[in-house]
């Protein structure tokens, strides 16, 4: 009787792929605060919490934007100076920039779409999100001068919008980039080697901040 060839395993010294290994592969890449998340894990929770940030900014930018549009076909329009209609053209380029930047991340990911590109276009579309921001922010205080000086000229006017864009820089760019930094620090300063700490093989890698 012929004994029937069994399965053929690998051969010595090949690398098996197994569940356990990939486990194992994804587990080099954890969060110290975030355990059991792996790197691709880590890219599209970045991703979602990027596009539910930018739905919140963008339903502002769209009506701050109908509003620019239609004011040209008001009858005060005609009412405004010539510096005024500068402020007016300049906050409706600034708008319009900042639908282009805030709509930019979701073009860039369906272009994209299953070309296993997450983790540069996270990186690529976070630097998108944050220019959006800025020109929201100066387009708001724009919208503010257009406004402020046709009601209230004169110091009124500055107050209100030196009140505003000092508000829009503070909280939204000085406070979290202050905390940033402080927390860079703040590592650099617990972590041996000047902001290492050991990786999962006992070797030395730079510290990676998480969100």
């Amino acid at each position: 009787m012929l004994d029937t060839p069994g399965p053929r395993g690998p051969p010595p010294g090949a690398a098996v792929s197994t569940e356990g290994s990939r486990a194992a592969e994804d587990a080099e890449h954890d969060e110290p605060d975030r355990p059991g998340e792996s790197e691709a894990q880590r890219d599209d929770r970045n991703f979602i919490e990027q596009l539910n940030e930018l739905r919140v900014v963008g339903i502002g930018v769209q009506v701050l934007f109908g509003f620019l549009l239609g004011l040209p076909f008001t009858n005060r329009f005609s009412r405004l100076d010539t510096a005024q209609r500068g402020v007016y053209l300049t906050t409706v380029t600034l708008a319009a920039l900042s639908t282009v930047l805030l709509v930019a991340p979701v073009a860039y990911h369906r272009l994209l779409f299953r070309r296993h590109e997450k983790e540069s276009v996270v990186r690529i579309t976070n630097v998108m999100a944050i220019a959006g921001l800025a020109t929201v922010g100066l387009a708001v205080s724009g919208a503010v001068v257009l406004v402020v000086t046709f009601v209230a000229p004169g110091a009124p006017a500055i107050v209100i919008t030196g009140l505003v864009v000092c508000a829009f820089a503070g909280l939204w760019f000085a406070l979290p980039l202050s905390r940033r930094d402080r927390d860079d620090r703040k590592d650099g300063e617990g972590r041996p080697g000047g902001g290492e700490h050991r990786g999962p093989a006992g070797q030395d890698q730079p510290a990676r901040p998480t969100l």
